[in-house]
C-alpha cells in the first residue's frame, strides 16, 4: 500500500525547501540577524512557526490532489462494471463501520500490487488501489487492504502527520538558523548582521537537522501503520489481514514504484542503517508476526 505519508514528506520537503531558500534570496534572514539580538530570536522563532507549520499544512492541503496526477488515479464516479461496483460498495460499508464520510475511490494503472489513502480531512478522502492489486489478490484480500486504508482515514493519520510536520520543520528552521548565528558571533567574531558562517552554517545545520526529523518523522509513520493493520483486522477480519500482508510479501518488486516513491511501497523497503530508519512502512513480517500476536 503506496504510503500517504511518503507523498506527504515529500511535498512538505519541497515546500520547506522552497520558503528556505526564498527567505535568503529575498534577505529575510538579512534583516532578522541586523534586528537586536532579543529581536533577531523573536524573529527567527516566529519565521520558524510560520514557515514550518505553514509548509506543513500546504502539503496536507495539496496530499490529495498531487496523489491524483501522480499517480494517475481514475476516479470512480459511477460504477461501470461488477469490479467497481464491488469496490465503492465495499469502501462505503467500511466508512460506515469506521464512523467516516464515504471517501473517493480510485483506481491507478500499476503492475504492481499497491494502493493508499490520502487527503487532509476524514470526511473528504480518497482511497485508490492498483489495477495490480485487483489482479493478484482475492476478493477478501483486497477488502482487507481497503480496510488498511480506511483505518488511516479513521485515526486521522494525515492530520496528526501534519501537526508533527510542523513542529519538525519548526525545529530545524529555528536551531539551523540559531546555529549559524552562534559560528557568526563565535569564530568569525561578527556582533551584528551576517557573515558566512551563519549562511553555511545554517545550511549545513539545516540539512542535518532535516535528517533528523525524517528519521522522527519515519518512526513515528511505522508505528501508524501497526495502528492502521489492527484497524484492517477490525473492518475485514484478521486472517484476511495477514493473508494480503503475505500476499504482498511474496509479490513485491520495490524497484517497479516510480522514482522516490519506491521508498515508500507498503514492504517498507530494502536494506539496513540510514535507509531502514528512514523507512515509512515497517517490514512486512513484522507487521505479519503483530497481526499474528493481535
Amino acid at each position: 500500500m503506496l504510503s500517504r505519508i511518503g507523498l506527504f514528506l515529500a511535498a512538505n520537503f519541497g515546500v520547506l525547501a522552497v520558503f528556505s531558500i526564498s527567505s535568503r534570496v529575498l534577505g529575510l534572514d538579512r534583516w532578522l540577524a541586523e534586528q537586536g539580538m532579543a529581536g533577531q530570536m523573536n524573529g527567527i522563532f516566529i519565521m520558524a512557526l510560520l514557515f514550518g507549520f505553514g509548509g506543513s499544512f500546504i502539503s496536507l492541503a495539496l496530499s490529495k490532489r498531487m496523489a491524483k496526477r501522480g499517480m494517475r488515479v481514475r476516479v470512480i464516479e459511477s460504477a461501470t462494471n461488477k469490479s467497481e461496483r464491488w469496490l465503492l460498495e465495499t469502501v462505503r460499508r467500511q466508512a460506515k463501520m469506521a464512523g467516516i464520510g464515504m471517501p473517493e475511490v480510485g483506481i491507478f494503472e500499476s503492475p504492481q500490487a499497491n494502493a493508499f489513502a490520502t487527503g487532509m480531512k476524514r470526511n473528504d478522502a480518497l482511497v485508490a488501489v492498483s489495477t495490480g492489486l485487483m489482479d493478484s489478490m482475492t476478493q477478501a484480500e483486497v477488502e482487507a487492504v481497503l480496510a488498511h486504508e480506511v483505518s488511516h482515514v479513521a485515526n486521522g493519520d494525515m492530520i496528526t502527520m501534519g501537526l508533527l510536520q510542523g513542529v519538525l520543520n519548526t525545529f530545524v528552521i529555528l536551531f539551523s538558523r540559531v546555529i549559524g548565528i552562534l559560528i557568526d558571533r563565535v569564530v568569525f567574531k561578527i556582533q551584528r548582521g551576517i557573515g558566512p558562517g551563519y549562511f553555511i552554517g545554517s545550511i549545513v545545520a539545516e540539512l542535518i537537522l532535516g535528517v533528523v526529523a525524517a528519521v522522527i518523522a519515519s518512526w513515528f509513520s511505522r508505528r501508524r501503520e501497526y495502528r492502521a493493520d489492527f484497524g484492517g483486522a477490525k473492518l475485514a477480519g484478521k486472517q484476511n489481514m495477514i493473508n494480503a500482508l503475505k500476499r504482498l510479501k511474496s509479490a513485491h518488486q520495490p524497484e517497479s514504484l516510480p522514482g522516490e516513491l519506491a521508498a515508500f511501497g507498503i514492504a517498507g523497503g530494502l536494506g539496513g542503517g540510514l535507509k531502514q530508519l528512514l523507512m515509512s512502512h515497517p517490514p512486512l513480517d513484522d507487521r505479519i508476526a503483530a497481526l499474528e500476536k493481535y
